[in-house]
């Protein structure tokens, strides 16, 4: 007996409303076909053509993610995340990008971006990740009432609030995603390639150097001037574990 696949539960704002996603894309057609795709997920979407019509759209819509060309006429995907992320710091940027060499899909995530899609994509895929980045955001509330703590660390799932001895640390939605795995493995040393699928989903070509680049932030905001939490175990991959 068949059975149909199971459909993913709604997502929406904390407060019940449509979540809301801004897409920029020189492609007419493309804009159309993903607004359409987005709109039937019940998100509310916006489009722009150009980075200065994203730039100022978004000040207006502030959307909860963005789906986000590399390539746009008057400038390119990074500097219109950088004008973005100096309106809203932990917006979620999903990279839309023709390009198929892993260094250029690498220089997107390692200058902040949250996750890529390379072109041509299902439009599937792209709903899919926006929700993942969203769900990684705290746009949606997420069942449980986990607070993780290892030591003197202690991240709250539902706030996205972390605190380290009492102090508040603030982390990008990446950064939280990545602290987050390693908090629910305390002890537990984690591969590259473990971190790899777990925080962005997907193998990311052998490009370990996403994952150093990640660690090397969170111990810049969680072990600065402090006994280290976070260790490399060479040729192995990363551990947390409670300061001495």
């Amino acid at each position: 007996m068949d059975t149909a696949p199971a459909t993913p539960a709604p997502l929406t704002r904390l407060d019940g409303s449509p979540v809301r996603v801004l897409v920029v894309d020189d492609e007419v057609n493309l804009t159309e076909l993903l607004s359409m795709a987005l709109r039937y997920e019940g998100w509310e979407v916006r489009t722009a053509g150009t980075g200065t019509a994203a730039v100022r759209t978004a000040k207006d819509f502030r959307p909860d993610a963005v789906v986000l060309d590399m390539m746009l006429p008057d400038f390119n995907g990074l500097e219109v995340m950088r004008r973005l992320r100096a309106q809203d710091p932990n917006i979620p940027v999903l990279f839309l990008t023709a390009k198929d060499a892993v260094e250029d899909r690498v220089a997107g995530l390692t200058a902040g971006g949250d996750d890529y899609v390379t072109k041509p994509f299902s439009l599937e895929e792209v709903v899919a990740r926006c929700r993942a980045l969203m769900r990684r955001t705290a746009v949606a509330a997420t069942a449980g009432d986990s607070t993780l703590v290892v030591g003197d660390l202690v991240l709250d799932e539902d706030s996205h609030e972390v605190t380290r001895a009492g102090e508040p640390i603030a982390l990008t939605a990446t950064e939280f995603e990545l602290l987050r795995y390693l908090m629910r493995n305390p002890k537990r040393v984690l591969s590259k390639a473990q971190i790899l699928d777990r925080v962005w989903n997907y193998d990311f070509g052998g490009q370990a150097n996403v994952v150093e680049l990640y660690i090397s932030y969170l111990r810049k905001k969680i072990d600065a001037g402090r006994e280290p939490m976070i260790h490399t175990m060479r040729g192995v991959g990363y551990v947390l574990k409670p300061a001495p």
